[in-house]
């Protein structure tokens, strides 16, 4: 493992009044692959984001940037890119001029404006006021500031926000060619279908701590294992055999049903019995959606009873 490409965090405590934002927040982000950062409203993904920045101070625990916290880095963005906030930027510059004011501050030269300009897609509207800018245009803009550093590790908080279809095709494949590059990327989203389609991993949070660490793959097997899916015409006599055969069902779509308790050869024997047709029992694969809310039930129905009790 590239220790530079890496983000490191360990025992993240912080709070803001009598709210706990972090409670002991620790993972690890490794190069050359795209790492999804999700969990529900208030888990703690933007605290911790900003404290592995530099914005906001941890209580306890460390966040390190290639081993190092952010304010010892020297040049910060040759060492990490990090999009928080599209809008964060001045509306009367056009987009090559934002570039240029960050590229100098950083004593990067003009000709890396312009690549990073052409990565994303910008070169047309670079000479445009930034304040006229589209939300997925902004994104672009965000992307390509923080990509002018060339730096082995970037951090996009909701990067597709705003994007149309093409856009957020274009993203998904960026991100994963940066990860093949040998970055370290970590992407905070709560659109669970796109980092199915992008993430390697995923660090899942709730309640200012880690629920879970693991790979997409792995997630998704763990969240499809005992479940089955079965399609037939006739949902509500399938569920009610079903049902006295002791099996636990759930309607996922208008003639499907997902079933766990009975094994697939089971639940064929079932239906047949009870001559309900089917089209098809085969082993359910879960979505990547699926899997989530699972792991982050609890947590947000933890926060849902604390709001209602105020």
């Amino acid at each position: 493992m590239h220790r530079e490409a890496t983000i490191e965090v360990n025992g993240l405590r912080k709070r803001f009044g009598p709210t706990v934002a972090l409670d002991g927040m620790s993972f690890t982000v490794r190069p050359g692959r795209v790492t999804g950062f999700v969990g529900p409203n208030g888990a703690g993904k933007s605290t911790t984001m900003r404290v592995i920045l530099g914005l906001d101070a941890a209580d306890t625990g460390t966040a390190l940037v290639g081993g190092r916290p952010y304010g010892g880095l020297r040049d910060p963005l040759r060492h990490v890119g990090a999009l928080l906030d599209a809008a964060a930027l001045q509306p009367s510059r056009t987009a090559r001029n934002h570039l240029l004011w960050l590229a100098h501050s950083q004593g990067l030269g003009t000709r890396r404006v312009d690549e990073v300009i052409e990565q994303v897609g910008l070169r047309s509207v670079a000479r445009r006021r930034a304040g006229g800018f589209s939300l997925g245009m902004r994104q672009r803009l965000g992307i390509a500031a923080a990509l002018l550093g060339d730096p082995p590790v970037l951090m996009l908080d909701e990067p597709v926000n705003g994007l149309d279809p093409e856009g957020i095709r274009w993203i998904r494949g960026f991100l994963r060619s940066l990860a093949a590059e040998g970055r370290a990327v970590l992407v905070s989203s709560h659109l669970m279908g796109e980092l199915q389609d992008t993430a390697d991993h995923l660090v899942v949070v709730g309640r200012g701590r880690v629920v879970a660490d693991t790979g997409v793959a792995d997630l998704i097997a763990a969240a499809s294992q005992g479940r089955v899916a079965v399609r037939t015409l006739h949902p509500d006599r399938a569920m009610t055999a079903l049902a006295h055969a002791g099996a636990a069902v759930t309607v996922t779509g208008r003639d499907t049903l997902t079933v766990s308790g009975l094994p697939a050869e089971r639940i064929v024997t079932f239906l047949s019995a009870n001559a309900v047709p089917f089209s098809e029992v085969a082993a359910h694969r879960a979505t990547l959606e699926e899997a989530y809310m699972e792991l982050t039930r609890d947590a947000v129905e933890f926060r849902a009873g604390r709001e209602a009790a105020r």
